[in-house]
């Protein structure tokens, strides 16, 4: 990997302005990126920047990468996150081993991995819908406390009519996410998988279903009221009306991560989710 951490020259860094520890951490990187005889490029555009650099480092949380890797996706320029503050799965270098992170991106001690985005389609409220996400796609209730109904094929297989809260239809990327707090399977994010994850099912019997990322799923509301929503990545994306229907499928677009080679999917699980139990 040295042949192409060469080529890596110009450093685009884009940030949370709402995390206050953001501004020092970005003049500390451009201190070690400019002393290390690389360039440091900066642009409110994240797609313009992904353009002009060789590589994006992203400093924020999960948040502030899902809303670059919308932006940026089906770009070749990959991103390394610098975790400032939360849990952080997708942000995998923390704030503090930042000198160390760019000395591995140097010395070419990094790999890449294609992380597939999923997209919503359809109508809703009489409004066309098209969103796309790297995490989840989530059909939901709104504010009023009641049950959705909503209907569920995989390529044209009924699965089943769903009473509950919502339903989030994640990818292998996002299974750490909300679907994982709704009690959704952990799923490697290189696996070719969907979750799918009912939100507080009336039957207790229905469970999280892990699906092919090739699947075509079809989600129709049923209930006039409450209303039913979509959103992408926690981003409003509609409103549906009873019959609507939202077909969930693979996005052609995807977006590159930089894994540094000391860093592991499992690691990360034992360290963030604070497992205990016992391991050679």
């Amino acid at each position: 990997m040295k042949k192409q951490a060469d080529k890596i020259r110009r450093i685009g860094l884009i940030g949370n302005p709402e995390k206050a520890a953001c501004a020092a951490i970005i003049r500390q990187a451009t201190r070690l990126i400019q002393r290390a005889g690389r360039e440091v490029f900066t642009h409110d555009d994240a797609a313009s920047l992904a353009r002009e650099v060789d590589l994006l480092l992203v400093f924020g949380g999960d948040g502030t990468m899902l809303g670059v890797a919308r932006e940026i996706a089906g770009s070749p320029t990959p991103m390394l996150g610098v975790n400032i503050g939360g849990l952080g799965f997708l942000t995998g270098v923390p704030s503090a081993e930042l000198p160390r992170a760019l000395k591995c991106v140097w010395n070419g001690a990094f790999q890449f991995e294609s992380r597939a985005l999923i997209e919503a389609t359809g109508s809703g409220n009489g409004k066309k819908i098209l969103a796309s996400a790297l995490n989840d796609i989530v059909v939901s209730r709104g504010a009023v406390s009641r049950l959705i109904a909503l209907d569920v094929s995989v390529d044209g297989k009924l699965i089943t009519r769903y009473r509950c809260d919502g339903l989030i239809i994640s990818s292998p990327t996002g299974s750490t996410a909300y679907s994982l707090a709704a009690g959704g399977a952990v799923v490697v994010p290189t696996a070719e998988v969907f979750a799918m994850t009912p939100i507080c099912p009336h039957a207790l019997s229905n469970r999280s279903i892990i699906l092919p990322l090739s699947s075509k799923i079809c989600v129709k509301a049923i209930s006039p009221l409450p209303a039913t929503i979509l959103s992408a990545d926690g981003q409003l994306a509609g409103e549906l009306d009873a019959g609507d229907e939202i077909i969930i499928r693979r996005s052609r677009r995807a977006i590159r991560l930089m894994q540094l080679a000391d860093s592991s999917f499992f690691e990360a699980l034992r360290h963030k989710l604070q497992w205990r139990g016992t391991y050679l």
